[in-house]
């Protein structure tokens, strides 16, 4: 069974990773479990609490098939060694990892997306990352991108980022499109 690992810190931004989990785990049977720096129960912006499964350092690149790491304000500061080491571990691997909205910062502190177009929530928010050398590889667009592996969106974008990360599992065809038209449908009216 695919095993993805969905990082939440306190004050998560919760719309953007809440339809991708329920599409994953309730249409496609994934195993999806959520990871906190230390495992301790957090809170999102609009008040929701969560008790992760585990903490960062319990999760092995071995063990999970995507890393998906979500938005939130904890991004302004620099992301832990445990985090950095999972991302890198993951792509070391060969398996993708995916972020959304501030946590894309995190991603750009690791250097993986320096190589390969990415988008985020500004060009401007990246350029603030220590160590971030990927600014010539920005596109600035609202849909998700995903390209070999690394796939990242604004925080205005969870219908995208959950179809990028849908068909970077396997997951595609009129099933998914089905899903995206449901869930993006208010965008089609206007």
């Amino acid at each position: 069974m695919t095993k993805i690992a969905i990082v939440l810190t306190e004050n998560y931004t919760d719309w953007e990773s809440a339809m991708l989990a329920a599409v994953l785990r309730g249409f496609y049977g994934v195993n999806v479990v959520t990871a906190s720096p230390d495992g301790k129960p957090v809170t999102s912006s609009g008040g929701f609490a969560v008790t992760p499964a585990a903490a960062l350092a319990a999760l092995s690149a071995d063990e999970i098939d995507m890393l998906i790491v979500n938005g939130g304000t904890q991004w302004d500061l620099p992301a832990g060694a445990d985090l950095v080491a999972l991302m890198r571990g993951m792509r070391a691997r060969g398996k993708p990892v995916a972020a959304i909205c501030g946590a894309v910062k995190a991603l750009a502190q690791t250097g993986l997306i320096d190589g390969v177009p990415h988008t985020g929530n500004s060009a401007e928010e990246l350029a603030s990352v220590e160590g971030y050398r990927g600014g010539a590889r920005f596109v600035a667009q609202p849909p998700a991108l995903s390209y070999d592996g690394i796939i990242t969106a604004a925080g205005t974008a969870p219908v995208s980022f959950m179809k990028a990360v849908c068909e970077a599992l396997g997951f595609g065809g009129p099933q998914l499109d089905f899903y995206v038209g449901v869930l993006g449908a208010e965008h089609r009216a206007a």
